[in-house]
């Protein structure tokens, strides 16, 4: 059996960073290239009905070895990295016996001062990146993590199991990994998502969220004849910035707070473009939010005689709605939980996941720890040990469904 640290180390190594600015699916070619090296990695190990479909999905399934009457379990995790941070030319660093000091890379230092969670890992394996790109634990951990437990699953025939269902997604870090997702081919009753981060993580309630598109039309003449006539479209985006409550942004905000992002601020004379994402956990306040926006542009609209566009969209709801009547899916990972030996850690994503979207497509889909820290950049790291307990925690889910009750 290869080793979940083995397996990891050779998935980061591959590039599979998505492009929002593509819209095939997937958004890039090695997203295809990686879907294929990891068809015939299931095929290795022993897994069933392998096949990769023509959007890139991967689904490879785990017979089950009772006669029992048992659930269908699913596990999902994505192929795709952050464009966020260069996921090419990956080089692995691994770090032994870890002394609770800084881990300096190439470009930057990794310190338990600025990272307080690096210092539970004194004496143990960390794995990074040079500190160049980012390391792709989000998610390949998950994967290798995955893959894993079904070889050991396999090699274990004593272990009594139902059929269980995988899927690697494309494109999750664009937003797109449920996009065509075939639920009747996964065919599972519910699943997790192997998305999360510290050892312990179980999530099953994340934002509502929704984007904002916000463009000003200006008027450009030389400001030398300027003179009730120009039109400063980025002094008006200025203006409507400085409108939002500033102790409502990401950096300000934590747990169960909401919040308005500006993502994207493009800007002249003649034109301006601004990107704001809305999150909250809340549904009133989640719309009470649009209604902030479409209110302070409709004002300034009054003003500057309707040379303002705006675009709302929502994106995800909040998965909890789906999965608080199926609270034997929560408990099934809680009590594994506690049979490996981990603490649960019960906490809302800010953020999302593929989960969230599957849930409302019918697929109850709550999110399991990988073991990883500061996904997206160079700071990023994942302890061997911590792979190594979610290849367990998978191993006891499969385990206990048998028994599982409804």
């Amino acid at each position: 059996m290869k080793t979940v640290t083995d397996r990891f180390l050779e998935y980061v190594k591959h590039h599979t960073t998505s492009d929002e600015s593509v819209k095939t699916c997937p958004s890039t070619k090695q997203q295809s290239l990686f879907a294929s090296f990891l068809a015939e990695e299931c095929k290795q190990i022993g897994l069933d009905n392998i096949t990769v479909d023509d959007n890139g999905y991967v689904y490879a399934f785990l017979p089950s070895n009772t006669d029992k009457d048992v659930q269908n379990i699913g596990f999902i995790a994505h192929m795709d990295t952050s464009p966020d941070a260069s996921g090419e030319h990956v080089s692995p660093q691994i770090t032994r016996n870890y002394d609770g000091k800084d881990i300096v890379l190439r470009s930057v230092s990794i310190s338990p001062e600025e990272f307080p969670d690096l210092a539970k890992y004194k004496g143990e394996t960390i794995i990074t990146s040079d500190g160049i790109t980012l390391l792709g634990a989000d998610d390949k951990a998950g994967i290798a993590e995955i893959l894993t437990a079904m070889e050991y699953l396999i090699q274990h025939p004593e272990i009594e199991h139902g059929k269980v269902s995988i899927c690697f997604t494309p494109d999750e870090e664009i937003g797109r990994g449920a996009d065509l997702f075939n639920i009747a081919t996964f065919g599972a009753d519910f699943a997790y998502t192997v998305d999360g981060g510290a050892v312990g993580e179980l999530e099953y309630e994340n934002f509502n969220a929704a984007r904002a598109n916000i463009t000003v039309q200006g008027k450009s003449v030389h400001p030398g004849q300027a003179k009730n006539t120009m039109i400063n479209a980025g002094l008006i985006a200025a203006e409507i910035i400085s409108a939002f409550p500033t102790d409502e942004t990401p950096s300000t905000t934590e747990g169960y707070d909401g919040f308005f992002h500006l993502c994207y601020c493009n800007s002249n004379i003649g034109s301006a473009n601004l990107a704001y994402l809305i999150r909250d956990f809340d549904k009133q306040s989640f719309e009470n939010r649009k209604a902030f926006i479409e209110n302070l542009i409709a004002e300034k609209n009054k003003k500057y005689h309707n040379r303002i566009y705006l675009t709302i969209y929502d994106e995800y709801q909040n998965m909890i709605n789906q999965i608080q009547d199926k609270p034997h899916i929560i408990e099934l990972a809680k009590s594994s939980m506690v049979e490996c030996g981990i603490t649960p850690i019960i906490q809302p994503i800010r953020g999302g996941t593929d989960g969230a979207r599957l849930s409302f497509k019918g697929l109850p889909c709550p999110n399991l720890f990988t073991g990883g820290h500061n996904f997206h950049g160079p700071y990023e790291y994942i302890p061997v040990s911590s792979m190594e307990k979610a290849v367990k925690l998978i191993v006891t889910i499969c385990k206990n469904v048998v028994n599982l009750k409804i």
